[in-house]
């Protein structure tokens, strides 16, 4: 059966979709300005096409059809959107000088109110869950192809059956059996940790309101003792990556620009499911401007992974400003499954 296609029918059925395909194709691009657009073009080619649509599949399932060949043309040729720790060499000396590599394409962490900025109420919150926007999780399927994405993502985070992949790709049923097999494989080797060992509660509020005052005290020893002993610290654009608190202790002190307490403000946001903070140095004017995003992962152990975004036009993506004064910096720590 056709259906019978005007503005307001055609509206009511795809619209409510948006923030889910949105982060779905952000799930396969690694960036949301891209997603958007995608998103946009998504959206333009289903109405081209909706008076075509039959009722074989739901409209859902129609439109993540359209999204994910509409990410698949727009991989098509492009390199992958990396983390430093994906990038394949060791660890770094944070004694050594930094390496500062703007023009590579670096993934982009994204902000928790696109995912799950809807209404209280809205049906579309409850279809995103945490584990398959985690930053970590999205830099592991940068690893994969563009098909392979597109299987893992289909099959384990969307739950389709092989045979519906199969139509979608023109692959053959085992074929995507295969690759969902290796893109598993891949995934689960970048991205070990359990879900299990997430920090949440009382204590992550509390390992996170020390972690603010050891950053506004510009405390390094306090740090340290909130990292776990095999932290990771990585901060695109820089190449470089830093294992163990100890290392990132003394890449601190090498490399902050700050000197004493007061020199910092940490404002609370979050990202990709985690707690993050907006952090602002203070200038020579006195003021406190944008300077890095951090994006933390939280693990019984301690501060167990953080990822340090020094581009700053992120801020405003995440609803932060470019400046602070003194007492807008966090007063308590955001709320946060991670």
């Amino acid at each position: 059966m056709t259906v019978a296609i005007d503005d307001d029918t055609f509206a009511s059925l795809v619209e409510p979709l948006r923030r889910e395909l949105t982060v779905h194709c952000y799930r396969m691009l690694g960036s949301v300005h891209e997603a958007e657009d995608l998103v946009q073009e998504t959206y333009l080619r289903a109405w081209r096409g909706f008076h075509s649509f039959e009722n074989r599949s739901s409209v859902r399932t129609w439109m993540y059809r359209i999204a994910t060949n509409v990410c698949l043309t727009a991989l098509n040729g492009r390199d992958r959107r990396p983390m430093p720790t994906g990038l394949g060499q060791p660890s770094s000396d944070p004694n050594g000088s930094l390496e500062y590599r703007p023009e590579v394409t670096w993934l982009e962490p994204v902000p928790d109110s696109v995912v799950w900025g809807g209404p209280a109420d809205d049906p579309a919150a409850e279809v995103v869950d945490r584990e398959s926007v985690r930053l970590a999780f999205i830099a592991a399927l940068q690893h994969l192809t563009p098909p392979q994405r597109a299987i893992l993502i289909l099959r384990d985070v969307l739950a389709w059956q092989a045979s519906e992949v199969a139509e979608l790709l023109n692959m053959s049923t085992a074929a995507v059996n295969s690759s969902l097999q290796r893109a598993r494989v891949q995934v689960h080797k970048l991205d070990p940790d359990s879900p299990d060992e997430a920090l949440d509660g009382e204590h992550a509020k509390e390992l996170l309101a020390d972690y603010v005052a050891a950053f506004e005290n510009y405390d390094v020893q306090r740090i340290v003792e909130l990292l776990a002993e095999d932290a990771v610290w990585e901060m695109p654009p820089y190449l470089g990556w830093y294992e163990g608190s100890a290392a990132i202790g003394h890449l601190i002190e090498t490399h902050c620009p700050a000197e004493a307490a007061g020199d910092q403000i940490m404002v609370p946001t979050s990202a990709n499911g985690q707690p993050a903070f907006g952090l602002y140095m203070k200038q020579p004017d006195g003021t406190h401007q944008a300077f890095q995003l951090q994006v933390l992962t939280l693990r019984a152990k301690g501060v167990s992974h953080v990822s340090v975004f020094f581009d700053t036009t992120l801020f405003a993506q995440f609803g932060l400003p470019e400046v602070v004064s003194r007492n807008e910096g966090a007063i308590a720590a955001p709320k946060s499954d991670a």
